[in-house]
């Protein structure tokens, strides 16, 4: 070898130039072979993730069509609900909408974009968190909440509203029909709404015999269990009537009935935008933290 650089040094340096040339070639090779791997497991990971984004829009897309046409309950709208419900309908159809823009725009504009989606869907999780009643004494300004709807159902005004909105609903009435051909002992084990079981019946602490629905005499024993202070006093028992346009609509039971029925929807909207916006931020953040290190990774 010293010989053959001794007499032709130009051919040895060609070999030499050669042999580094290949050998960062095989480098070149080596690092691009790894770069196609990570993009591939990046690709493997954002495929999936930007399908759940959109799978978890859809159910926003179901729940403000739903909103939408779901019947109001009777006499809702004396407490202006229904004006609340377009607005969660427009705000729903917006991150609808934009989460999946920015599911679709994520490599041009990831940043942008998260913050883009991440205002509407904190608005979502902060109503959602309203209606639900994280707020404590703040929920009572916050319209649709347990706090709000009690004390809207408890003022006197309203309630004079409200009662007499539900007497002409004729609630009670479709009971009578629906129950007419029932023996006493089916019809108090048979199930009845929240304004049903307060409205048009007398609690059953009153212990009075069943004639129809709306109907009811009051028994001897009765007169016993009043004056036995071991059995709590229900004064809802002095207000009921067999008079059909009062019945039981003064009785506490009622308003009590009423108010159930209204609570019990309005939490299950805000546990629904509590989960869902939730659930959204959470694939978004993944999804924006993925792109980043796909293109800067």
């Amino acid at each position: 070898m010293a010989n053959l650089a001794a007499h032709h040094p130009a051919e040895v340096v060609a070999v030499t130039v050669t042999e580094e040339k290949s050998q960062l070639k095989q480098e070149d090779n080596g690092t691009k072979q790894m770069g196609n791997q990570k993009g591939i497991q990046i690709k493997f990971v954002i495929l999936p993730l930007t399908i759940l984004s959109f799978l978890l829009s859809l159910p926003v897309l179901f729940s403000f069509i739903w909103l939408l046409y779901i019947k109001q309950y009777d006499c809702e709208d004396l407490l202006k609900l229904p004006k609340l419900q377009i607005g969660i309908v427009i705000g729903l159809i917006a991150v609808f909408l934009v989460s999946n823009i920015v599911v679709y725009m994520r490599a041009k504009v990831p940043v942008p974009g998260l913050l883009l989606v991440m205002v509407p869907l904190i608005m979502m999780l902060t109503v959602g968190l309203g209606l639900v009643g994280a707020y404590n004494m703040e929920s009572r300004t916050v319209p649709g909440s347990s706090v709000w709807l009690k004390s809207k159902v408890h003022n006197e005004i309203n309630w004079y509203n409200i009662k007499s909105c539900l007497y002409h609903s004729k609630t009670c009435e479709d009971l009578v029909s629906r129950s007419r051909k029932l023996k006493a002992d089916v019809y108090t084990t048979s199930k009845l709404s929240y304004i049903e079981a307060g409205c048009c019946r007398p609690p059953v602490s009153c212990n009075m015999e069943y004639i129809n629905a709306t109907y009811w005499r009051k028994e001897e024993e009765e007169e016993e269990l009043l004056l036995d202070s071991s059995i709590p006093y229900n004064r809802d028992c002095d207000l009921w009537t067999n008079k059909e346009n009062v019945l039981c609509y003064n009785c506490n039971a009622c308003r009590e009935g009423f108010l159930k029925t209204l609570q019990g929807k309005w939490w299950k909207l805000g546990m629904f935008l509590v989960v869902m916006s939730f659930l959204l931020i959470l694939s978004h953040l993944l999804l924006f933290v993925i792109t980043m290190w796909e293109q800067h990774g």
